[in-house]
């Protein structure tokens, strides 16, 4: 028997759904890009279309199928910075090698940078945003604790430490490809977005530590995050499932971005 309170983020992305459908719906559209046939990337758009069909807003997406050059792409999002009817742009990551990621994302224009890509100006990069939101629902306290964040990537380990740091927690962030099990079984609260499915066991843990997972792939014919959630959840006192944990929740705070980018009057910020 678990021992762990599992955190429901499909209930929690209800809350916010809920909440943005109390507000004036956005006139404009959120248009998103897909380059080439990534599975992981394919069943996360599928994911933004389905609540944007639920709260209303017209959703676009374009496909670049057959790897056309990076020229292509960097006009498509030009292309889409300058028509006024689109409100936010999601350039759906990773992309393929042959592209200069941080070339198209600096193409973006601020002022539609849903995701917070190049700029955390308008709106919160949606990891910090799901780690703000877990913690406020729990009421945990991360003020003196010591945090440990597994991956340094830009979409997950840089933003969630930059934010656990500003919450006065003790923040120590690892490479995915090598960290101190030492440290890491001294941590009270651990986030990964290192993408190596079930690599954490439970005994590389504290007893009653809090994880996030924001890991997703593939392993034995199953979709896993990075934490072997059986071992894991017997050992912690919080844990997010994969999938139905930071998942659902990064979705929805991607469309509360996207209602302040387009001028949504009065609603809730995640981050206080």
């Amino acid at each position: 028997m678990s021992k762990a309170k599992i955190i429901d983020g499909r209930a929690i992305a209800k809350r916010i759904i809920a909440e943005l459908k109390r507000k004036p719906k956005p006139k404009k559209i959120l248009a998103a890009i897909l380059v080439g046939r990534d599975h992981a990337s394919i069943s996360f758009l599928k994911q933004k279309e389905r609540v944007a069909h639920e709260l209303g807003i017209r959703f676009k997406l374009h496909k670049l199928s057959g790897l056309p050059s990076e020229d292509t792409l960097l006009r498509l999002i030009k292309k889409l910075n300058r028509d006024r009817s689109v409100g936010g742009i999601v350039l759906q990551l990773p992309l393929p090698k042959k592209y200069n990621r941080d070339r198209a994302i600096a193409a973006i224009a601020a002022k539609k940078d849903v995701d917070a890509l190049r700029s955390t100006v308008f709106v919160t990069p949606p990891a910090a945003a799901v780690v703000a939101t877990i913690v406020r629902a729990v009421h945990y306290q991360l003020r003196g604790k010591r945090a440990v964040v597994i991956g340094r990537g830009f979409l997950v380990g840089d933003p969630v430490a930059k934010w656990l740091a500003s919450r006065r927690a003790n923040v120590t962030v690892f490479h995915r490809n090598f960290f101190d099990k030492k440290l890491l079984r001294g941590a009270d609260f651990v986030v990964s977005g290192m993408g190596r499915p079930a690599f954490v066991k439970g005994d590389w843990l504290k007893q009653g530590a809090f994880l996030i997972d924001f890991g997703y792939g593939m392993k034995s014919g199953k979709v896993n995050g990075d934490f072997d959630f059986k071992s894991c959840a017997r050992k912690v006192s919080f844990i997010t499932p994969t999938p139905g944990g930071t998942g659902p929740i990064l979705v929805a705070e991607l469309f509360r971005n996207f209602y302040h980018l387009t001028g949504t009057p009065h609603l809730s910020s995640t981050i206080d």
